[in-house]
């Protein structure tokens, strides 16, 4: 399965609030051309919340269109309502697809027995790999090791996003699972820390930006080239704290569009990124090594 850095991608938006398409093509042939080792289209910092049915499997659909196979592509179809997730993994169905990928439920508060009927539910229902990704600082409930554990034997789930940035999380997780059991960090700040205690990679919003350097992490981590990574991942963390200076993908739009590849149009209830912070993300791009216009 994916080992590296999975790109959280943008969703890209015109003057008139509509999805961007041609910018879509840029975004993803971006990608591709930086090396990064997989697209994860319509999740949290792509905007899910504010699109329309409609507009979520388009995207989805015209996503793998443009990268007829160069690049894996994993869908976000996750939802509170285990039914929604279902009913929307399955419009998006295709065989270019390499996985599917679903938030542990929102706002529900779900027990753990809840959570672990969720995911069964969804797995049992599709016919692609599944990665489920705990994210409590957003959903409020948390998916704990031995409810990972217990997924982690359905045939159809494959990993976990784990976004805690908790390093004895993943270690819980690790002593409970197979070898084979994927795991990636969804924390950039501790992603090369998670990666050296035995994490595959990293679901990544910085990698919007910086993706050669992104995927260049990750393969030192993987080739045991620590003091590398680590001199890179030094030149990288200040961006990563600008770009969750303001809620995701709020401060990461920004940057995107200062790059040339996007306009910076974000969806209500989400808002600009403000002006008090433009010098200094822009400080924080050019220690990554991050271009702005035709330059990038």
């Amino acid at each position: 399965m994916f080992t590296g850095s999975l790109v959280a991608l943008v969703t890209p938006f015109d003057g008139e609030d509509r999805a961007d398409h041609a910018s879509l093509k840029r975004l993803i042939d971006f990608h591709v051309e930086q090396g990064s080792d997989g697209i994860v289209i319509a999740g949290t910092t792509g905007e899910s919340p504010t699109l329309r049915r409609s507009e979520h499997i388009e995207l989805i659909g015209r996503a793998l269109d443009i990268a007829d196979g160069r690049i894996p592509v994993i869908a976000g179809t996750g939802s509170n309502s285990t039914w929604q997730s279902i009913e929307l993994s399955k419009a998006v169905a295709d065989p270019r697809l390499a996985a599917y990928m679903a938030v542990v439920p929102y706002y529900n508060k779900p027990t753990q027995q809840g959570i672990y009927e969720h995911y069964m539910a969804i797995a049992d229902a599709i016919d692609k790999p599944l990665l489920m990704y705990n994210v409590p600082g957003r959903t409020v409930a948390d998916m704990l090791p031995e409810t990972v554990a217990r997924l982690a034997t359905h045939g159809n789930i494959f990993g976990v996003k784990e976004a805690t940035g908790d390093m004895d999380r993943l270690e819980a997780i690790r002593a409970l699972v197979d070898d084979d059991f994927m795991i990636y960090s969804g924390d950039d700040f501790t992603a090369l820390e998670f990666m050296e205690r035995g994490g595959h990679g990293v679901v990544t919003v910085s990698g919007n930006v910086a993706p050669r350097q992104l995927a260049s992490l990750c393969r030192l981590a993987r080739e045991g080239k620590i003091d590398e990574a680590r001199a890179l991942d030094a030149t990288l963390q200040p961006l990563n704290r600008m770009l969750f200076i303001e809620s995701n993908p709020i401060p990461v739009k920004w940057v995107v569009s200062e790059m040339g590849l996007i306009e910076p149009h974000i969806r209500l209830p989400l808002t600009p990124f403000s002006a008090q912070y433009h010098d200094e993300m822009r400080t924080a791009m050019r220690t990554a090594g991050v271009g702005t216009g035709k330059n990038t």
